[in-house]
Parts: structure tokens; C-alpha cells; sequence
């Protein structure tokens, strides 16, 4: 308790010295393994490591790819990956404690072609004020490579926020440690998934190493939306004008109108009955509803938080983000006086509806904020797919 209390307190709670307080929710005890059934279809296989909800892996899966494993510590996380991947297996539990011979158990399939690691990035994040080289959580890409040693994929892709760029110099080691424990040529870029069709500026850091004599050539991988391009930037009336209106507390089950946009329709396929999951509105004190009501679409709601805006038809989404271990709303909606819905957060993620979130409105943030936008990953998967 002594400890939580000085976490908290206001003096400290930007203080890089003190240490960072760990999610209630993470799973300290032994691993437990799910497992799957065999597969023995022909899909390029794919193994995901601090997969979280299953963002890359949703991606992927788009592409044609066969999810067969997803392994996080995060309680919730693993929950939803299970119910939107019920045939993957899944490990639960800090990969650091994991041993070999329960690694291999887990595994459904005898060769992985892509092995995928969305190492926790909240030590490079720029919205940490306690950013700093020396975070622990840095260094989680480490068990990465042990799995690469072991699994010897075909491919190689390992993500995370652009604040790496700006901490250390862990790209360029990054890249020159996965080179050699992969004998692959492995290589980074920053990708913007705005720039895919996600209704969100977000970037991303992707490193990738693929089988042969020559790097992954991320040229291949072509920006399909925004000035210049194919189609105009997904804005966020393309992504959530179409569903339903509500108040807070409240929450609504089905679709009331049509969708009007070509991204509400991708959103919605696979979808039957016309059932609405996760469309359930956070229930706030009066003095935050009136926070809301008083803010311009587009402006922030509060002045030392730029990101914390209300959010306006018209423009793309700033960069959603998991918001700690308690967080709080983000982002307010453009029309209706209260916060995002953890579907309206899927939507701006590129979530599609049929992809349910787990474990309530405050984890469901965790989860997504989190997560690599599927459209950006489906991206990147369909030129791997091609190349291997």
C-alpha cells in the first residue's frame, strides 16, 4: 500500500526514479497453456509473442495466414485473443519464465513460417513521461530472439512505436541482433496506418527479415490512402457514423441504420443477425459530461492533455493509446456528450465488428490501445505472403 500511495502522489507520479507500478491483471504464476488442435491445412503458419489482443495476428489472418499460436502475460488480452482465434493455441503467462519444453508443447504445428513479436512498447512511448533508455520492458525483444533461435522461421517481423527511433540507439542494435540470430538481413521502417485505410495516425516501427540473400524490400508495400493516392484518408464519420447514437451508460445490441461508407462495410462483414457487440457507453460523473458538452469536435478537453481531444467528424483519430493500467476515456465522441465505446474504438483501430474485446470497458481500452491496427498488419502480411 505504501507503495501504490507514493506512486500515485503527485510529486512522484512523473518520477523516473520510482519505479513503474505493474498491471493487476498480468499473470505472475506458472504459464498456462491452451491448446489447440493440429493443423495441417497449407496456410503460412504464424506464431505471435506478446500478441495481446491479437491485432497483428487479425491482420494476418485477412491475408490468408494460419494463426496457430499467441503467447502474453495480460489476463484479458489472451481472453480475447482465445475467442476471436478458437483455434490458435495460447500461452498465458511472462514469456521470461516459459521453458523450452512448454514452448514446444504448446505448439499445434511442426514448422512456423512467420514469427511475429509486438514487444511491449510502453518504455519507447513518447506518452510517457517516464520514457527513459534504461526501462526494463526495453529489453523484452531479447526473448524474441530466443524464440527465433528455437522456431528458425521463414520470417521475421517484430513491431513497435516510433519512440524507438528517438531512444538510444535500439533500432540500429535491434536491427544488427535479430540479423544474426536469424541469419536473415533484417531491416525497419516507420509505416503510418492512416496511410492503410485506418482512421487513425498512428505509426509504427516494423523490423523484418525474410528468408534468402536480400533484405525485405518495405517499397512493396504500397500506401493506398491519403493526398495523391487511390482514395482520401478514412475520417472518423467513415468510421463510426454509423452506429448508434447513445448517452452515457447506455448501450445498444443492434445496427439502426445502414452503412454509408466503404470502410463501415468492410467493418461489417462477417457480422450476422445484425448484432452489435462492445457498443456500451462508459458512465460518467456529471462534471466530465459537462466537460464533453463544453468542448469543441477537434479541441482538447483538458489543457495539459493535447491527445485528449473530443473528436471531430472531419479528421482522422489521434494515436489511440492503452492509457496505463487505470485508464481513463480518451477520446470524446463528435455528436453524442460522453466517451468512446470500446466497438468505436475497434472502429478506429480497423477492428472489424465481428471481432469481439473481452473483459469490460477499462481492459477493452488497455486492449486496444495496445493493439497494431489489423488493416496496417494485413498490409505488410499480403507482401510477405507473396515473397515466401
Amino acid at each position: 500500500m505504501a507503495i501504490k500511495k507514493e506512486l500515485n502522489s503527485p510529486q512522484n507520479v512523473w518520477d523516473k526514479s520510482v519505479q513503474i507500478e505493474e498491471s493487476s491483471y498480468y499473470w505472475n504464476a506458472k504459464p498456462i497453456i491452451t491448446k489447440g488442435p493440429a493443423y495441417r491445412g497449407s496456410a503460412p503458419v504464424v506464431v505471435e509473442l506478446f500478441c495481446g489482443c491479437g491485432g497483428t495476428s487479425m491482420g494476418f489472418e485477412m491475408a490468408g495466414f494460419h494463426i496457430a499460436l499467441g503467447v502474453d502475460i495480460h489476463r484479458p488480452s489472451i481472453e480475447t485473443f482465445q475467442t476471436n482465434h478458437p483455434n490458435a493455441s495460447t500461452i498465458l503467462g511472462d514469456i521470461k519464465r516459459l521453458k523450452i519444453d512448454e514452448f514446444l508443447q504448446a505448439l499445434p504445428v511442426t514448422q512456423v513460417d512467420v514469427l511475429i513479436a509486438g514487444v511491449p512498447c510502453q518504455g519507447f512511448s513518447l506518452n510517457n513521461r517516464k520514457r527513459q533508455e534504461g526501462d526494463k520492458r526495453n529489453l523484452l525483444y531479447k526473448e524474441f530472439i530466443k524464440a527465433i533461435k528455437l522456431l528458425k522461421p521463414r520470417c521475421i517481423v517484430l513491431e513497435n512505436v516510433s519512440g524507438m527511433m528517438s531512444t538510444g540507439n535500439f533500432r540500429q542494435q535491434i536491427e544488427k541482433d535479430l540479423s544474426k540470430a536469424s541469419g536473415m538481413i533484417v531491416k525497419s521502417k516507420l509505416l503510418n496506418a492512416a496511410d492503410f485505410g485506418v482512421p487513425q495516425k498512428r505509426q509504427r516501427l516494423v523490423f523484418v527479415g525474410i528468408e534468402g540473400d536480400k533484405p525485405f524490400n518495405f517499397d512493396d508495400i504500397k500506401p493506398t490512402h491519403g493526398p495523391g493516392r487511390a482514395k482520401p484518408y478514412t475520417t472518423i464519420k467513415d468510421a463510426i457514423g454509423d452506429l448508434p447514437s447513445l448517452k452515457s451508460g447506455q448501450e445498444a445490441f443492434k445496427y439502426l441504420k445502414e452503412p454509408f461508407s466503404e470502410y463501415q462495410k468492410i467493418m461489417r462483414k462477417g457480422v450476422t443477425s445484425n448484432a452489435l457487440t462492445n457498443h456500451r457507453s462508459p458512465k460518467h460523473p456529471a462534471d466530465t459530461i459537462e466537460r464533453i458538452r463544453s468542448t469543441k469536435p477537434g479541441q482538447p478537453m483538458y489543457p495539459a492533455f493535447k491527445q485528449r481531444i473530443r473528436l471531430a467528424w472531419d479528421i482522422q483519430s489521434p494515436t489511440q493509446v492503452a492509457g496505463g493500467i487505470r485508464p481513463q476515456f480518451q477520446f470524446g465522441h463528435p455528436r453524442d456528450v460522453r466517451g468512446l465505446t470500446i466497438r468505436e474504438r475497434c472502429r478506429i483501430q480497423s477492428f472489424p465488428d465481428h471481432f469481439v474485446v473481452t473483459g469490460g470497458i477499462v481492459q477493452g481500452r488497455v486492449q486496444t490501445g495496445n493493439a497494431v491496427p489489423p488493416l496496417l498488419a494485413k498490409a505488410l502480411a499480403e507482401v510477405i505472403k507473396k515473397k515466401i
